[in-house]
C-alpha cells in the first residue's frame, strides 16, 4: 500500500515499476499468510495425535493390573502359609486377653461362644443393646445391661474390680488352689460406648488386662476399631497390644489385610471364607469346628469322676443345654443335629446352626454326651 501511494506522486516513467513492485509484495504476503494458516492446522493435529497416543499408552500399562486382580480372585486353591485353625491355642500360648474388632453379622457371637467354651469359667456379658435372642446360649441372668441399663453394667464392673482384689488376697494366702472354681470369662460388647457411659469401664479393662489372667479372669472387649482410645486406653496403645490379641472379623479383617499387610491375595481369601475366616493379630485363621472333640484329659476325667461330680456338672447347665440333655436322655444313642433341634424346640428356632453346634461341643467338652461328625455335620448324642 505504501508503494502504491508512492506511485501516485512519482514520475510517469517510474509508475509501471512501482505498481509492479506493489503487486509482487501483495502476492508474497498472501502466500505467507496461507502458509502460516496451514502450519497452525498441522500443529493442532500433532497435539490431538499426542493426546490419543498418551491414552493408548495408559491403557497398555494398566491392563496387566486388571488381569492380576482377576487371577487373584479366581485362585480358589491358595492357602496362607501361616494359617492357624485353633485360635484358642494361639491365644493361650500368648497368655493374653482378646480385643475383638467386628460389626453386626460378622460372627462375634459364634467366636465368643467358641472361645469361652474352650477357656472355661462362668461367662458374663455386658451388653446394653442386647436383643432378646442375643447371647441365647447363656444363662440370661449373666447378660447384664439390656435396654440401655448402663447403671447395672457400671455397678457390676465395680464389683468385678472388688472381686479381683479379693482373688489377689486369696491367692497370696493359699496359692492357686485357693481360687479354684472362681474362673470367669467376661465379655464387654460395644466397649467404646461403655467407656463413655460407665465410670468403671476404662479402669475395669486396664486392671483386668494387667492382672486378670493370673487370677483366672479372662476379658474379651468388642469394638469397631482397634485404636487404644476405643478401649479406654488413651495414649496407652502399648498396653492394648502387649496384653491383648487383636481379633478382626469380617470387613475389618479384609481391610487390615489390604491396607496394613498389603496383601490383596489374603484379602480375597478372607472374603471367600465368610465368617469362618478372620485375623488374629497378623495371623490368618480359619475356624474349624471339627476339632471340638474330647481330648485325653476329658477321657481320663470321665473314667475317674464320682457321682457327685457328675451331678455337679449336670446342675450347672443353662436352660438351652438342659433341653439338649433332656432330649438325649429321652433318645439314647440317637445323634441330634442342629436342624432337628431348630424344628423340634421353639427356643432354638432362631438360633444359628453354628451356635447350636457350639453348644453340642461345649457339652461334650464337659463330658456330658459326645459329639459325632465334624463341621456342618457335627451332631451330639447322649452317652453315660
Amino acid at each position: 500500500m505504501l508503494i502504491l501511494c508512492a506511485a501516485i506522486d512519482a514520475q510517469r516513467q517510474s509508475k509501471p515499476w512501482l505498481i509492479g513492485c506493489a503487486s509482487a509484495a501483495l502476492t508474497v504476503g498472501r502466500n505467507q499468510r496461507q502458509t502460516a494458516k496451514q502450519l497452525q492446522q498441522a500443529l493442532g493435529d500433532f497435539d490431538q495425535a499426542s493426546r490419543a497416543n498418551f491414552l493408548g499408552w495408559v491403557r497398555t500399562k494398566t491392563q496387566p493390573t486388571a488381569q492380576l486382580a482377576v487371577t487373584i480372585a479366581n485362585d480358589a486353591d491358595w492357602t496362607p502359609a501361616n494359617l492357624i485353625t485353633d485360635p484358642v491355642e494361639y491365644i493361650q500360648k500368648k497368655q493374653k486377653h482378646v480385643a475383638l474388632v467386628g460389626g453386626t453379622g460378622d460372627g462375634k457371637s459364634t467366636f465368643t461362644q467358641y472361645l469361652s467354651s474352650k477357656i472355661g469359667g462362668r461367662v458374663v456379658v455386658y451388653d446394653s443393646d442386647a436383643k432378646p435372642d442375643d447371647w441365647s446360649w447363656l444363662d440370661q441372668k449373666d447378660v447384664i445391661g439390656r435396654k440401655g441399663n448402663f447403671k447395672a453394667i457400671d455397678t457390676a464392673m465395680g464389683n468385678d474390680l472388688t472381686t479381683l482384689e479379693e482373688l489377689v488376697e486369696l491367692r497370696g494366702d493359699g496359692g492357686d488352689n485357693a481360687i479354684i472354681g472362681r474362673d470367669r470369662f467376661l465379655i464387654a460388647e460395644e466397649f467404646p460406648l461403655l467407656v463413655d457411659e460407665c465410670d468403671n469401664a476404662a479402669r475395669w479393662f486396664k486392671k483386668h488386662l494387667k492382672r486378670g489372667r493370673r487370677y483366672k479372669q479372662f476379658v474379651l472387649a468388642i469394638a469397631q476399631n482397634d485404636t487404644a482410645e476405643n478401649y479406654g486406653l488413651q495414649g496407652d496403645k502399648e498396653t492394648l497390644y502387649s496384653c491383648c490379641c487383636l481379633v478382626r472379623l469380617g470387613q475389618f479383617a479384609r481391610d487390615y489385610a489390604r491396607t496394613v499387610l498389603k496383601n490383596p491375595q489374603l484379602e480375597q481369601w478372607l472374603k471367600a471364607g465368610g465368617k469362618k475366616r478372620f485375623m488374629v493379630d497378623d495371623v490368618p485363621c480359619e475356624l474349624d469346628l471339627s476339632n471340638w472333640s474330647m481330648g485325653s484329659g476329658a477321657v481320663a476325667q470321665i473314667s475317674g469322676g464320682s457321682v457327685d461330680e457328675v451331678q455337679s456338672l449336670m446342675s450347672s447347665l443353662n436352660e438351652y443345654e438342659q433341653i439338649i440333655v433332656n432330649w438325649g436322655q429321652t433318645n439314647p444313642g440317637v445323634v441330634l443335629k442342629a436342624r432337628i433341634l431348630q424344628q423340634a424346640s421353639p427356643p432354638f428356632k432362631k438360633m444359628p446352626p453354628d451356635d447350636i453346634r457350639i453348644l453340642f461341643a461345649s457339652l461334650a467338652d464337659r463330658l456330658i454326651g459326645e459329639v459325632v461328625g465334624d463341621g456342618d455335620r457335627l451332631g451330639w448324642r447322649w452317652s453315660q
